[in-house]
Order: C-alpha cells, then structure tokens, then sequence
C-alpha cells in the first residue's frame, strides 16, 4: 500500500525529504510532483526500478522514451553531450522550468531493457521538491505524468494514491497539480525544434540569442 506523504511545496520537511531517498535507494517507486503535472519516478541508476515503472506505464524498457528530473545545469554536461553554445544559452535562461529538453545522451545515462539510449530528455522543474531529492540521492530520478483511466493529467494527490496504491510506495501530497505538461523541445546542433508546446513559452527566452541564432527556432507539428 502507498503511504501518502504531505510535503510542504515551498518548504519541505527535511526528515520526509530523506525517507524519500531511502524509498528510492531501495529501489521503490513515488509520485511526485513538479512545476507541471505529477510525475512517476525512481531512481534512474536502478534498472529494476526503472522496468517496474514501465510496467506501472504499460511501456516496454526496450521504447521507452527516457526522462528524467536534475537538480541544476552542472548535471547537463555528466548525461548528455553535444550541446550548442547558443541551445546552452537558452537552457540556462529557460531553467528551472516548465520545459523538457530533449538531448544527444552520453555514455554515463543506462541503458534501458538493455538498450542504450540515444537521446535523453532533462528536467530541471521550478519546484524545490523534487530537486531536493534528487540533491540529496546523488542521481536523477525518472520522470513521467501520472495520468488517470482516460489519458488525463491526474491533479490530486488523494485520487493518485487511490489509483497507484498498489503500485507505488510513496505518494507526495504537495498540493494540487497542474494540468498542462511541460513542453518539450528537442535540440539538434544549432536547431531548438518545438515538439510538444506545453506549460512553457520557450520563444520568451530567445532573446539571449543573436539574430542568427534566433532563425533556428524551428518549430515542428507534434
């Protein structure tokens, strides 16, 4: 059975901040929640904790797309690579926020099912919970939006442990969630492509880029 566990969002209890990582470095699996909508999440170091996710998801490891929530920045540069002077600019300004960045993986992100990842998405959300706990585990956690029965973006904690009891080992009751994901940007060279326009407004940060730069803004139907 879950525990529901009430956190404050704006000052959260260091005590239920450690049980949470010790949840995780035994391989258990937590709601959490971000700047967007709640996620599910492990962390992403345990393999057996990222297939049971998977299967929580109905996703095969093998397909998964991978993603998963750091504390700031200087993480960016351990999981992924290849990163652009002019993409950097833009997650600096753009992070903690409501964006996903899809990235070229380097060789320390694991492989999933066995399969190595070529491509990452990284979320540093503007929301002290989750960033605490992945401070304080050492590693990031895996994220995806807990949805209900019908593909929707489930928003209260309460009906999140209801639906997740048996599935999970910690629900964080931070709150009501949001509706809108976040938006997912992919980065390829020099081009910034519009995957998924969520809670985000990536155009708002394009003017720490120089005219040039700013052209490869492209946008891309999902």
């Amino acid at each position: 059975m879950a525990e529901l566990l009430k956190i404050h969002p704006d000052n959260p209890q260091e005590s239920k901040i450690q049980k949470i990582v010790e949840t995780l470095k035994n391989g258990g699996v937590i709601i959490y929640p971000t700047d967007t909508v709640y996620g599910i999440g492990c962390d992403f170091t345990n393999a057996k904790a990222v297939e049971k996710v998977c299967k929580i998801k109905g996703i095969d490891p093998k397909k998964m797309h991978l993603s998963f929530i750091c504390y700031d920045l200087s993480d960016i540069s351990l999981y992924a690579h290849r990163v652009s002077n002019h993409v950097f600019k833009v997650m600096k300004k753009a992070l903690p926020g409501a964006f996903t960045f899809i990235l070229d993986s380097s060789n320390k992100v694991p492989k999933v099912g066995g399969v190595k990842k070529n491509q990452v998405g990284i979320r540093v959300p503007d929301h002290k919970i989750p960033r605490m706990i992945v401070q304080e585990l050492g590693n990031p956690i895996v994220t995806t939006s807990v949805y209900d029965k019908d593909g929707k973006p489930m928003t209260d904690p309460s009906l999140m442990k209801e639906e997740y009891e048996h599935l999970v080992d910690i629900v964080i009751d931070a709150g009501m969630g949001e509706i809108q994901p976040s938006t997912v940007i992919r980065c390829i060279e020099d081009n910034i492509i519009l995957l998924r326009q969520g809670l985000g407004d990536i155009e708002k940060f394009a003017d720490v880029l120089s005219k040039e730069e700013a052209e490869s803004l492209l946008v891309e139907e999902e």
